[in-house]
């Protein structure tokens, strides 16, 4: 059966701590971060970069300006989160427009993300497809590389307890699900059943 929007999630356990693989709109979460593609300038720019900056306001990027740049791929910072739902962003600089060692470098990027959200003590971190839009990550490279950090670190660490990776469209979320199930990765058929009613949730309110 197809799937629709609304039943686009899929949570698996790694050891204690969940894996989400969901789509939406990640700048709409709650969470403790959101991880932000961010450019070596930090200007926040446009597509999530504009929906970053009006929907959390000017005190984000008047952070940023306050930091040194350009920064490096692989870098990360920390900033508040305006008046967006999520309490802090990540801006991770990763690499881009088939740059030399893409791969590694994201795996790079990565790492640094998770590792900043164990020095920051956050609980909930939630990324998007890194630079599989508009930086021209390939989408398999992007799902293989992100599943398999993240699980890894999952499998070692005790923060964060849930990482959500937000995406935009059903061949995104189909690409994570299939890199998902290469890595052996299962979804529990409670976790998706429990997907569809907060789901069901959400499309009653916006209506």
């Amino acid at each position: 059966m197809q799937e629709t929007y609304w039943t686009m999630r899929r949570q698996f356990k790694i050891e204690t701590k969940s894996l989400v693989v969901e789509r939406g709109d990640y700048t709409l979460l709650d969470a403790d971060a959101i991880v932000y593609y961010a450019r070596h300038d930090l200007k926040l720019g446009s597509g999530f970069g504009g929906a970053i900056s009006v929907r959390g306001g000017p005190t984000i990027q008047k952070e940023l300006d306050s930091i040194k740049t350009p920064l490096q791929t692989c870098d990360v910072v920390v900033t508040g989160a305006g008046n967006l739902n999520a309490k802090f962003i990540i801006h991770a600089v990763g690499p881009r427009f088939f740059e030399p060692e893409t791969e590694e470098k994201l795996r790079r990027t990565m790492r640094n993300c998770l590792m900043t959200a164990i020095e920051k003590g956050f609980g909930k971190v939630v990324f998007p497809a890194m630079g599989a839009g508009f930086y021209k990550v390939p989408l398999d490279m992007c799902a293989r590389v992100m599943i398999s950090e993240i699980s890894a670190h999952l499998r070692a660490h005790e923060k964060p307890e849930v990482v959500v990776v937000c995406l935009n469209d059903s061949r995104e979320f189909e690409a994570f699900l299939s890199a998902s199930k290469d890595l052996g990765l299962c979804a529990s058929q409670e976790a998706v059943s429990e997907a569809q009613g907060e789901v069901r949730v959400s499309r009653q309110v916006e209506r």
